[in-house]
């Protein structure tokens, strides 16, 4: 396994570890906030470093696999909708955000499954672009919320909270039009045409 790949599967490791900090002060009681926020910025930053350096790497040296092409896409929906589900979890994630962000992950992995057993790749638009910087900023905005939430109580939580609601639904819409973008690129192209039924 080349080194893109390990990183990739690094995220993976990552992906259950933020879950089980994020769950640590349920668990052990307030006592354990601290070593849960530690942990939960670790990951997540480890998570998003990896992602941004497989590709690159990737790219850079020639080390593209097949299971670098599948195991990409799927450790990143496995990440973001790990980490929504925890914001959702604790209330400050709208559900509709959270359903239509859903949604569209799962729906992106099925087309591209789809399209990549016709050896065709789904091209990047600018909705996709502007959905993952949305996505990056939205959590760390969210882990920032997580972590004061637990050493400075205080009237910033409500104008903080409305923010966190309009960058979540912003999120939401730019994941909604990239999927139709892409759906409508591939309609176009016909790529899924001779697919049997």
């Amino acid at each position: 396994m080349n080194l893109p790949n390990k990183l990739t599967v690094l995220r993976l490791i990552m992906v259950p570890v933020f879950f089980i900090s994020f769950c640590l002060p349920q668990w052990f009681g307030e006592g354990a906030e601290v070593i849960s926020v530690i942990m939960m910025l670790v990951c997540y930053l480890t998570a998003e470093l990896s992602d941004l350096l497989d590709g690159k790497i990737a790219r850079k040296y020639n080390l593209v696999t097949d299971l670098g092409k599948v195991m990409d896409p799927f450790a990143d929906t496995l990440s973001h909708l790990t980490f929504f589900a925890c914001f959702y979890g604790m209330g400050i994630m709208p559900s509709l955000a959270f359903i239509i962000i859903m949604w569209r992950e799962f729906s992106i992995l099925f087309l591209r499954m789809l399209m990549m057993g016709k050896g065709k790749a789904v091209a990047a638009n600018i909705w996709g672009k502007s959905k993952t910087v949305l996505y990056a900023v939205v959590s760390i905005l969210s882990i920032v919320y997580i972590v004061m939430s637990h050493f400075i109580p205080g009237e910033w939580q409500n104008p903080y909270s409305l923010v966190l609601t309009v960058m979540f639904y912003l999120a939401a819409l730019a994941s909604l039009l990239s999927f139709t973008t892409y759906l409508s690129a591939i309609l176009k192209s016909r790529a899924l045409s001779g697919m049997t039924r």
